[in-house]
């Protein structure tokens, strides 16, 4: 009987081309989607939400359906109330076809925060106000239809990605790295969009596990503080799933896109690996239960977002007898390297500190070396850094405030004048509140 009325829905759904409405709780919680009911579902979110649904259709698979994009942030702002840049996160669910549990994970993340804003819910609305969540349901909407592991060319998707491909013992890797629309597709998202993401999760089906790279080895990734303090926090904190180098935890596979996204965009990325406990067509427990525990993990994830790079901090820079001191805390929870000072004028970087590096949630002071500065009126002092370790993350340049900066009295007619003793102790003073505050904040 079960299997009537599913077919029965489904059959409706497909011939219903436009959205007018999403499918009963009753459906949402115990039947797993097909393409025909998700499309109908983020159609009505992006009908019903204007205000902080987008969809967008990032390509199609190889039988031509459309892969929905769902954007989720309170558009209304581009930026967070303080002016900086949104911190953005990435999902995708259903490389695999037939692992529907890892699809309705994704679902159920996109349905808590538009839900959630509509219910006027304060946590989900300080999330939208500072975050933009995009998240791509049902990669594989081919395989999801048919129940199979595969796309319709009888690759798996998730060997298909330009990261060692093809360098592991695997099966169906595709003819090429990005052969199939679904993963090309995936990966011109991750490129254009949102080159510059604080996380990606990627769902899956089959163990309860999350695994962070790299799968192709078993050595611990280059920002392992990072992945290891999740992995503490989580199990302190939130569940007990257990949280591992997918090398170790799974088996070695190569040309994830697991490892793309941290191999080659540098994201801090996890493949989250929901229990394989499933029938074809749905589940008797309720889904909004069943991943309950995940969900929890998920929205540990996002809300601390804010944390998953280095984030460093400038408690005092004072320039004196041609030495630079710097003091610079990492309020984040990922290592820096690489980092200078530059000192910028008119547009252009007039001079850059030896490199420096700043452990996760670290302090570091630095005497670096001066002998070639010269200052102006109008120039201005910046860090340079990565967010995180890996080679391929992004660089950000962010501009030193001023009352954190002392100039010696010096007889270079070049250089600013010198900030008395009074001011400078004030300024440092300001620092350690500002550091506090950021702690108070985000914890």
């Amino acid at each position: 009987m079960r299997v009537i009325v599913v077919l029965v829905m489904l059959l409706a759904a497909s011939a219903a081309p436009v959205a007018s409405a999403q499918q009963p709780d009753i459906v949402q919680e115990h039947w797993y989607h097909s393409y025909a009911t998700l499309t109908i579902d983020v159609n009505a979110w992006a009908d019903d939400h204007p205000d902080i649904v987008n969809l967008l259709v990032a390509g199609q698979t190889e039988l031509g359906r459309n892969l929905w994009m769902l954007q989720i942030s309170d558009w209304s702002a581009e930026t967070k109330p303080d002016g900086t840049q949104k911190e953005i996160v990435y999902i995708d669910g259903g490389h695999h076809g037939n692992e529907h549990l890892g699809t309705e994970l994704a679902f159920l993340t996109a349905e808590y925060y538009i839900e959630g804003w509509a219910a006027g819910e304060q946590d989900v609305i300080d999330v939208l106000t500072t975050t933009e969540l995009h998240i791509l349901i049902m990669l594989n909407a081919d395989g999801n239809d048919f129940d199979t592991r595969w796309n319709v060319n009888q690759v798996d998707l998730n060997r298909n990605y330009d990261h060692y491909w093809n360098t592991c013992p695997t099966t169906q890797p595709g003819s090429a790295a990005f052969s199939e629309s679904e993963t090309l597709a995936n990966s011109i998202y991750m490129n254009t969009v949102v080159p510059e993401a604080d996380l990606y999760v990627t769902m899956h089906t089959g163990v309860w596990i999350m695994l962070y790279p790299w799968g192709k080895w078993p050595e611990q990734p280059s920002d392992w503080e990072m992945f290891h303090f999740i992995r503490d926090d989580v199990h302190e904190n939130v569940s007990e799933i257990p949280i591992q180098n997918a090398n170790q935890g799974l088996y070695p596979n190569c040309g994830t896109s697991r490892d793309y996204g941290y191999g080659v965009m540098g994201f801090p990325t996890f493949t989250f690996e929901t229990d394989d406990e499933q029938w074809a067509l749905g589940t008797v427990e309720s889904l909004s239960s069943r991943l309950g525990e995940e969900m929890d993990v998920m929205r540990y994830l996002i809300d601390n977002i804010w944390y998953w790079r280095a984030r460093l901090s400038v408690n005092s820079l004072i320039v004196e007898n041609w030495q630079m001191n710097i003091d610079v805390d990492n309020l984040g929870r990922a290592s820096t390297s690489n980092a200078t000072v530059r000192y910028v004028d008119d547009g252009e970087i007039q001079w850059t500190s030896e490199t420096f590096g700043v452990n996760a949630t670290n302090s570091t002071q630095m005497v670096l070396d001066a002998s070639n500065l010269t200052m102006s009126k109008t120039g201005y002092f910046e860090l340079y850094y990565q967010k995180r370790v890996i080679d391929a993350s992004i660089w950000v340049n962010e501009t030193i405030p001023e009352d954190m900066i002392q100039i010696s009295d010096g007889d270079d007619d070049g250089w600013l004048p010198f900030a008395s003793p009074i001011w400078t102790i004030f300024a440092i003073g300001l620092a350690g509140l500002r550091r506090n505050q950021h702690f108070s904040d985000k914890s």
